[in-house]
């Protein structure tokens, strides 16, 4: 297993669509516990594979507290959403630090594979509702922040880009001092 590398916002590769999973090989299960294991370093609850500049509709969920219930979702698609919305505090790994509220469906059934080929649905609610509509977006090459104002958005974009430069000119530095 590996360390993938999170793509940061504003990165235009997080817009790129992912491709179905038409191939289920040996590849996909290391893909998956990659993704896995990046996903719990961070430390987040879920991860989509055009995250880590994969670009094919993979995503890797774990909303319990002991991180022992990995939930793997190849080539997903929303088969229901409720009617009944609500604001949700969100974050994301590819936005690090940022919090703030997007309204989504309470409920959604999601029909997806699993890392054999096999087609399952499931119902999801609460916080799994959430995560799961959350990583589909990144799918589609939506990032959380685009449900907010262009303002906010503006703001978010700007302070993420002075930090990579903060962190570039550390890295420099340090390279530097090695020679």
């Amino acid at each position: 297993m590996a360390i993938l590398k999170i793509l940061r916002y504003p990165d235009p590769r997080l817009h790129k669509v992912a491709k179905p999973v038409t191939v289920f090989d040996e590849r996909l299960p290391r893909l998956v516990a990659d993704m896995a294991e990046t996903m719990y370093k961070a430390p987040g609850i879920g991860l989509a594979a055009t995250q880590v500049d994969v670009h094919e509709r993979v995503i890797v969920i774990d909303t319990s507290e002991t991180n022992d219930q990995l939930q793997v979702f190849i080539n997903p698609e929303i088969l229901w959403a409720s009617a009944d919305k609500a604001v949700y505090e969100e974050g994301c790994l590819s936005v690090p630090g940022i919090y703030d509220g997007v309204e989504r469906p309470t409920q959604v059934r999601v029909r997806a594979q699993d890392v054999h080929g096999a087609f399952f649905e499931i119902d999801c609610d609460g916080l799994l509702a959430v995560c799961i509509q959350h990583e589909m977006d990144h799918l589609m090459g939506k990032v959380f922040v685009e449900y907010l104002s262009p303002l906010k958005r503006n703001r978010i974009k700007q302070k993420l880009l002075k930090e990579e430069r903060g962190l570039e000119r550390e890295a420099s530095a340090r390279a530097a001092a090695r020679r």
